[in-house]
């Protein structure tokens, strides 16, 4: 057979390959590693189109049948704790050590005076994160979640990312399962995916080599989800991970989503995947633009079928794309994000309110619903 014979042939087969896998797609089938990876060559708006089957696959049964005409988004501030933190991650803007100038540790009156604003805004959650601060007590965590959930019952605690539980251990000298069950007692509601960055750790080793490792990263996972916690999970990509990296990272989150959905509960309520910040951070490498962020969550939406939820980052990318987003797999906009001081210093400054999440939605015809952190419909 001469070579362009053999190219043909060879053409034609990728093309009865490539229909058999988009049949599997529209039809709700699991994809593998392997077509994830030719899922990724298609054409954007070919993708795109696929993630939004699949997520009306996922969402139709949904709020009495109507998971396809809505739309969701949270009102909850993310307050940081302390930006004193002792793993200085190479792509964080935000970290300080103990001795400069700018470094703190929230007060309660502080914590009140910022739960009391996100009150008042409507608001029914705080996202609370911290650095990894090396002196903080058990005690001071448990004080200051006592606190909060004595003086705003209403307000759910979504705190505490699995690197941090992992920091704690080593701080308390105590086993994770015992520290959050004691968080728990105290009031904690939920864990957010913070610190998941990219769950290979080739990766991890390069980009924050002193943080939680990635099978640390998921063992908190599993140990939350069988106490009885729902979490998110989360990818930060557009660094100096590949796509192969990105199909690891979700074929790891979804075979722990499988494991913690056997023990009864929700597991991962949600996927958030974000872009890379570059500036101010020590991390030398180009970031990624809209496209490879559309490709990247549409290929998430679709090979994540076990996660109902996926929601679109428009703090990185901005409203328009976070909006463009609804249609390239996600079904959520997220937080209008009251406060937020990780990723505006590395770069991104987008602010939305309310009325601009119900704007965005509905242009898309859409009915937009404020949600809780279980994506149950409160108005």
């Amino acid at each position: 057979m001469s070579q362009v014979a053999s190219d043909k042939l060879a053409n034609v087969i990728c093309d009865i390959s490539l229909g058999t896998l988009r049949q599997k797609i529209w039809d709700g089938e699991r994809i593998s590693p392997a077509e994830a990876r030719q899922l990724y060559q298609l054409p954007l708006e070919e993708l795109g189109a696929l993630a939004d089957r699949r997520r009306q696959l996922t969402k139709r049964d949904a709020y009495n049948g109507r998971g396809n005409e809505i739309v969701t988004y949270i009102v909850d501030r993310n307050v940081n704790y302390t930006n004193v933190c002792n793993v200085y991650c190479k792509f964080c803007a935000f970290y300080r050590t103990e001795k400069e100038n700018d470094a703190y540790v929230i007060t309660h009156d502080e914590m009140d005076r910022k739960i009391e604003e996100t009150v008042a805004l409507g608001g029914t959650q705080i996202l609370m994160q911290g650095g990894h601060h090396p002196k903080l007590s058990m005690q001071w965590y448990l004080d200051l979640i006592f606190h909060i959930k004595q003086k705003f019952p209403e307000i759910n605690i979504h705190g505490f990312s699995p690197s941090e539980f992992v920091h704690f251990q080593e701080v308390f000298q105590l086993p994770v399962e015992e520290i959050i069950s004691q968080f728990v007692k105290a009031g904690l509601g939920s864990i957010p995916g913070g610190g998941g960055e990219i769950l290979v750790d080739r990766v991890r080793k390069r980009i924050a080599p002193l943080k939680a490792m990635s099978d640390e990263w998921l063992a908190v996972m599993d140990t939350a989800h069988r106490l009885g916690l729902s979490s998110s999970a989360t990818m930060m990509f557009g660094h100096v991970e590949t796509v192969d990296d990105r199909i690891e990272h979700l074929e790891r989150v979804r075979v722990q989503q499988e494991k913690s959905l056997s023990y009864g509960g929700t597991g991962f309520t949600a996927f958030i995947g974000w872009t890379f910040q570059s500036e101010n951070t020590k991390l030398k490498a180009p970031t990624v633009g809209a496209q490879e962020y559309l490709r990247t969550q549409a290929l998430s939406r679709i090979y994540l079928d076990n996660i109902p939820n996926v929601q679109s980052s428009w703090v990185t990318q901005g409203l328009e794309i976070g909006q463009v987003a609804l249609k390239y797999g996600a079904n959520d906009l997220g937080s209008i994000m009251i406060e937020e001081n990780v990723v505006s210093q590395a770069g991104a400054t987008f602010r939305m309110g309310v009325a601009d999440m119900k704007r965005l939605i509905e242009e898309l015809g859409y009915e937009p619903h404020q949600r809780d952190n279980w994506y149950r419909l409160l108005n």
